[in-house]
Parts: structure tokens; sequence; C-alpha cells
């Protein structure tokens, strides 16, 4: 028996509407799931960015289309057609979180599975709603005048069940049970709909045996998406692991990011999305390069942006006259691992009465500050390798601190590799001092990074000369010989004249986005 039946099936022509709606709307939620799903875990492997993010959700526009186009051929059998394409979407939907996860730490190249996978999920999201309006007008069911209604009831059970995937996204599926679960969970409720539909309203137009074996392969597949959903733990960990030299000793992954702490004899490291903050081998070179230029001859209240850590705050309570901190780090669980599996490594310094953490977003806690002015301020932010981290690589942003700052006082930024993002450092540099400051660049070699920059500042015109405190605490590796050193740039890495980056053109962005020399 095919779609051509006229008979409408047993009962109520509007409970019929509704199911078919209600798998409308069910059909979308997934569909939104599953491109939110490779839209994040694709940000997290390969760091986001416009481009990736533009090209992702274009494609996928471009798929609806062509899955429409592509099923008109099949609208004669809309029934059976309907069923094969949820029961694909559901184990492709499912699959396709791990499938990219596992690509990328066993293969190194997992683009083409968010490729393939993004056009695939949507040519058979495409391919619903014409099926769905080829059944809801079945049998008499929709006359020609009431097509419009039709169309109309479609299109917003479609778009109200892109609302609640959307939001189930983000608030549940993703903190509850992570990416790869969350992704599998959402294909089990794809199938458990298209059961649904085939149970209660196709069994009526197509053969038994058609009926039988469509809720078969569905029972399979939910089969499948089951174990992945069991053993999701088990394939991530061990997944994870590959990506990672030494043992993964503390694993998190947190509302802005995942975060991970390995260990091999006393070489701690910590990574953020994949990108190594620190090693205990060298980390000293750089948190005291950061922090002890900043301090001049008497800092006593200092400002710490990012750096949940602790190793700046470390440093700083070894300064004697330091007498306030006040930390703003945007991630809570960056902090409580500072304090917990860290603690040996910044010596339990954010649990210091003169440190004062405070987890929010620094532009937006700069904005409404009435801390008062700060004698330094200690920028430590993640590389702005994503539009959210770039706006705190602005001339705004800058700005914004201009305003924290006491008179006289200090500012340190990290600012990257001037010899792997040439750009992108001297971007920095010309960055800030379009808002205000004058600048002295320096740089440092941290065998981790290798060659790293950094940028002292002060509001004026005369940019300060970098020194080590007198009463600086005994120091592992800066020393004003280094330091004096550190504001000579050879050649190949020298100084470039460059526009600053903005809210309005991110340009530090683009910079990072081309990738190291």
């Amino acid at each position: 028996m095919t779609i051509e039946a006229d008979t409408a099936p047993p009962g109520s022509t509007t409970r019929w509407r509704a199911l078919l709606l209600a798998a409308v709307a069910a059909c979308a939620a997934c569909g939104i799931v599953y491109e939110l799903a490779l839209l994040t875990l694709s940000a997290s492997i390969h760091g986001g960015g416009i481009v990736a993010t533009s090209l992702i959700v274009a494609g996928y526009v471009a798929a609806l289309g062509a899955g429409a186009l592509l099923v008109k051929p099949l609208l004669g059998r809309a029934a059976v057609t309907f069923i094969a394409v949820e029961t694909l979407l559901g184990i492709i939907g499912g699959l396709s979180a791990v499938a990219l996860y596992v690509a990328f730490a066993f293969v190194g190249a997992s683009v083409w599975v968010l490729v393939v996978g993004t056009v695939l999920i949507g040519c058979l999201v495409g391919a619903e709603v014409p099926l769905l309006m080829t059944l809801l007008q079945r049998g008499r069911m929709s006359a020609a005048a009431d097509t419009g209604r039709v169309l109309a009831n479609l299109n917003a059970a479609d778009y109200l069940g892109a609302l609640i995937g959307g939001l189930l996204w983000p608030f549940i599926l993703l903190p509850q049970l992570g990416m790869i679960r969350g992704a599998a969970a959402t294909g089990m409720i794809n199938l458990v709909a298209a059961a649904i539909v085939s149970i209660f309203l196709l069994r009526h137009i197509v053969s038994r045996r058609e009926l039988v074996t469509a809720l078969c392969v569905l029972t399979a597949a939910l089969a499948l998406l089951t174990t992945l959903l069991i053993r999701a733990h088990d394939i991530e960990t061990t997944t994870r692991q590959r990506l990672y030299a030494d043992p993964i000793v503390e694993f998190e992954r947190s509302a802005y990011q995942e975060i991970v702490v390995t260990r091999r004899g006393n070489d701690m490291r910590l990574y953020l999305d994949g990108a190594l903050q620190f090693s205990t081998r060298d980390e000293f070179r750089y948190t005291e390069s950061l922090v002890y230029p900043a301090l001049g001859e008497g800092a006593r209240s200092v400002l710490v942006l990012g750096g949940g850590d602790g190793l700046a705050a470390r440093e700083l309570l070894r300064q004697r006259g330091v007498e306030k901190i006040v930390q703003v780090e945007l991630d809570q669980a960056v902090v409580e691992l500072a304090r917990t599996t860290l603690r040996e490594v910044n010596v339990d310094s954010l649990h210091d009465p003169r440190v004062e953490v405070v987890i929010d977003d620094a532009m937006s806690w700069l904005r409404r500050s009435d801390s008062g002015a700060f004698d330094a301020v200690i920028v430590d932010l993640p590389d702005p390798d994503t539009p959210v981290l770039g706006r705190l690589y602005s001339t705004e942003f800058y700005g914004l601190i201009g305003r924290v700052l006491a008179p006289g006082g200090l500012l340190t930024v990290q600012a990257g590799s001037p010899y792997s993002m040439p750009n992108a450092y001297w971007r920095n540099i010309s960055t800030i001092e379009s808002a205000g400051f004058a600048v002295t660049p320096y740089h440092v070699h941290v065998p981790t990074f290798g060659d790293w920059g950094f940028a002292l500042a002060r509001r004026g015109t005369t940019p300060p000369k970098p020194v080590v405190p007198a009463n600086a605490p005994p120091l592992r590796f800066l020393d004003q010989r280094v330091l004096d050193a550190a504001t000579v740039f050879a050649d190949d890495v020298g100084p470039r004249d460059l526009e600053p980056s903005t809210l309005d053109h991110p340009r530090v962005v683009e910079d990072m986005r081309l990738g190291y020399r």
C-alpha cells in the first residue's frame, strides 16, 4: 500500500494533524541540536571563528534547500521515505559528535567530518518539510484552498521546534550530558518520534512488511545510540588521552571551555580547549616576566584580569607592599581547579585573604567597576583566537582599563609571540597605544611556548622603562639584565605599523586565524 491511497487513517483528522505537527516540532528540534552540537565541538576543537561558523551555517542552510529538491522524486511514497529519512537523521545526527571527536583525535583532519555531517544533516532536515506537507494533504484532509493554512501550521511547528532545540542544547543537553552524549540522546529522541509516527499514523498507509522492517531498523538504530550513550564516557576518555602526550589527571568541561590537566613526573600542564596555558617546567619565566614589571617601585593594589590558575596572584603575594589583589576570572571551574588540583603550583594563592576573586567577564566588570583606582593592572587572558576573546584585545577594552588605573600606574599584557605570530603581537601593541597608552614592548624565551611577548604601558606619551622592583623577592629567571635585553627585537621580529583592533573590526582575531609563521 502506498501514499496514493485515499483512505484516511481511522480516528480524528485533528488528531492526525496534531500528531504530525508534533513530529515536525520534534524533528526540527533534533535537527537544530545536531547542528549546534557540531558548531560547539568545532569551536572546542578548532577554535571556532567567524569564518568557520559562517561556512557551517551557510552550508547547513544550503543543504536544507538541496534536501528539499532531492526528495521530490520520492514524494509518491512519502510515508516510507519519511521513516527512512528520520532513521538516517537519528543515526547520523546521533553519531556526528563522536565521529568528529574521534576523527580529530585519531586522524587529525576532522574538517571533512564536519563538512560531510553538516551537509547530510542539512539535506535530511530539508527533506522533512516536503514529506510532511504531502502527508498532511493526503486523503482529502487538506483541500486546495486550505494549502496556505496547512503550510502556515507546518512552518509554525518547524520554527517552534527549532526554538525548543535551541534552548535545550545550551541549558540542558550540553551542561548535563556533554556534546557526545547530548547528540546521542537527541538522536534517540529523533528515532522515538519516528517510531511513534510510524505506529500510530503511518501503519494505515504502508504495508505490514514495510512497517515491520521500519520498526526493526528503528530499534536497531536506537540500540546503537543507547550503547553510545552508555559508553560515551569511556570513548571520550580514551580518545581525549590520544590528544595529550602526558597522562590526564583532571578533566572538566565547563560552560565556557574544556579544561585538562596532565602530569608526568614533576611536570604539570594546564590546557584550555586544547591550548597549553602553562607547564610547571618553565611557567616561572612567563609569570615573572608578566608580573614584576607592572609593580614599579611601590604598587599596593593590583587588578588581575584572567589568570584564573592563580600563578600571577602567587607572585604578587610574594612582593612586599602589595596589600590588595582583585582577580577577575570568567570561569568558576578554573578557579576551583586552582584551589584544588593546582594548589601545589600556585601555593594556594587564591585562598589568601588579600586576594578577592570575582567571577565575571572582564569587560563587563570594568564597565561597572567601583573598586577605585589600581596601582597596577595585569592582563593574563588567553590568546584572541575567537571573537569573544578578541573583544578583550580591543581599543575599547584598554580604554576601560585606563579608567581604573591610578595616575602613573602600570599595565602589563601578555600579547602573544612576536616570532610565531608577529602580526597579532604588534597588532596588540598598536591597539594598546590607540587607547592612550605609551607602550614598551618586550619579549622573553619560554621553552614550552618559544619566543613570547608582553607589553608594559602607562597613560601618557612617555613609554615606561621595564624594571624589576628593588624589593622584589628572589626570582628564578627575571633580573634587570634580562629585562633590559627583553626590550631588544631582532629585525625578523621587529615592530610593524598595524591598525588597532576594535570591537567593530577585530583585526587581531583575523591575525590569529592566519595561523603560526
